[in-house]
């Protein structure tokens, strides 16, 4: 009797301890990393201004695009000439179209452009379809060519 007392009183303390134990806490899980946004590229040249311009003057456009929100970041950076205007374009490559974006001037005396050109926008359905099929483009316009002197056809990847 003594034996069987024992025993459940052991029993009885061990299923206590383990009862009061602080493992029944909740689990948080680590939420995963949000997927990376689809990037946008581009290179500007004078080739791809329609009509063509000969210019020694370069540029870049990083960014990233969220399909969901259709917010467009972007980075633009350039050398070899002094914007006077800039704009975003839906447009194919080869063809011009309509200012969607005008930049905003960015230097000093708010007046032109320094580089780089940063932004946000949100695009409208229409403007986040074309982006996605490489129908608009970036350039940037100089007093010697008003009509553009650099254009970059966006690429998303």
């Amino acid at each position: 009797m003594n034996r069987i007392f024992s025993t459940l009183l052991l029993a009885t303390g061990l299923l206590a301890a383990t009862a009061c134990s602080d493992d029944d806490k909740a689990v948080t899980p680590t939420p995963a990393p949000a997927p990376a946004l689809p990037a946008v590229t581009a290179t500007f040249s004078g080739a791809q201004e329609v009509p063509a311009v000969t210019t020694a003057a370069t540029g870049n456009f990083a960014g990233t695009y969220d399909r969901a929100t259709r917010e467009l970041r972007f980075t633009i950076t350039y050398s070899g000439l002094t914007p006077t205007a800039g704009h975003l374009h839906t447009g194919a490559p080869g063809v011009n179209g309509a200012v969607f974006l005008p930049f905003p001037f960015n230097n000093a005396a708010s007046t032109g452009f320094d580089s780089p050109i940063t932004g946000t926008t949100i695009l409208s359905p229409a403007q986040g379809t074309a982006l996605l099929a490489n129908g608009v483009y970036a350039n940037l316009h100089t007093a010697a060519r008003p009509g553009g002197e650099i254009r970059a056809d966006l690429t998303v990847k």
